[in-house]
């Protein structure tokens, strides 16, 4: 039996709360850790993470190369728990990001940054965890406790942590100002009814989630929401990729969600949307620049970084609600539990 209100549910009406919550209670440590990273001066940035964290890392990148002018680049954890390896990463930032905080290759790979010359900052929902104290600077992101197997509040909690940061390490005003919107954003957000998606999922087992920029974050983040809570296959591509070799794919009543944000990237994903939609598929896109794609309903928040954050909580509160459309509770997808520690 489906319970009428999931834990998933619940917390994704939480997400207002809980940002809230982590821009007033770690605010000291935000502006610490801002100021820290301003200080050293890195060269370049890397990240650590997996699933839902790595997603937010990939928005983090885009992020930090937008604010900050810093390439960033993605470690992958085995390097240091599986091969042993040694990093130079003298001049640099890590961060690692992780909802609990102890999954030891994350941990692992933390440890090396920081021995290998970076400054490192965890991020993590887990205050006194091994990875808050394997880092320069630990910063609990407040999300409160996540009893569903699908990240939600936990995974806007990083990504507004990570904004926060880099907006106090870049001395960002207006910036830290559309973070403190957000709430109220996010609330109207959540209201937002995606289920004309519905239909066009009923058959097709698989579907494309397109974003570019910090809205392919999103996009991968999406695409991995529909496998854990709807048994559902997705692909996330870059819609200024997916007109290649995906295309292939492509065919009558085949679905497409196009995540488009207020900023530079908008008018070519709406563009993207509108080829596929003419070529037959069943494109949605969150863009007022479309002409043949069906429009979604969607927040504006004024900024171009704080913008793809709301898309990703409306397909929240619609992945949720198709799961339970399709007989599936969200809480308990096959196969998978709330922790996976690998090494």
């Amino acid at each position: 039996m489906i319970p009428k209100t999931t834990h998933m549910r619940r917390e994704i009406d939480e997400i207002p709360q809980a940002v809230a919550r982590l821009l007033d209670g770690s605010a000291a440590v935000l502006t610490e850790a801002g100021r820290g990273i301003r200080e050293r001066d890195p060269s370049f940035v890397v990240t650590v993470a997996r699933g839902s964290s790595d997603h937010a890392a990939t928005f983090m990148k885009y992020a930090v190369e937008l604010t900050a002018g810093l390439a960033v680049a993605s470690v992958g954890p085995s390097i240091a728990s599986i091969y042993g390896a040694k990093l130079k990463l003298a001049g640099s930032a890590c961060l690692a990001i992780s909802q609990s905080g102890k999954s030891p290759d994350i941990v692992a790979m933390a440890e090396t940054a920081r021995a290998g010359g970076a400054l490192t900052v965890g991020i993590t929902n887990t205050a006194d965890s091994p990875l808050a104290r394997a880092s320069d600077f630990a910063i609990d992101i407040l999300a409160g406790p996540e009893r569903s197997v699908a990240a939600t509040k936990t995974f806007v909690n990083s990504a507004v942590a990570g904004l926060a940061l880099m907006a106090h390490c870049t001395g960002d005003d207006r910036l830290l100002a559309a973070l403190a919107r957000l709430p109220e954003h996010f609330s109207k957000a959540i209201a937002c009814d995606w289920m004309a998606l519905a239909g066009a999922l009923e058959t097709p087992q698989s579907l494309f989630i397109l974003g570019r920029g910090p809205s392919a974050a999103m996009a991968d983040e999406a695409a991995l929401k529909f496998k854990e809570t709807c048994g559902m296959h997705a692909e996330a591509y870059s819609a200024a990729e997916v007109i290649h070799g995906p295309l292939a794919l492509v065919g009558p009543g085949f679905p497409v969600l196009a995540l488009a944000a207020r900023d530079a990237s908008e008018p070519s994903v709406a563009e993207a949307a509108d080829n596929l939609a003419g070529k037959g598929a069943a494109v949605f896109v969150t863009s007022d620049k479309a002409k043949s794609a069906a429009r979604l309903p969607h927040v504006a928040t004024g900024h171009p970084l704080t913008d793809p954050l709301t898309l990703i909580v409306s397909f929240y509160g619609f992945v949720e609600a198709f799961a339970r459309h399709r007989g599936l509770d969200p809480d308990v997808p096959r196969n998978l539990r709330k922790v996976t520690e690998t090494v």
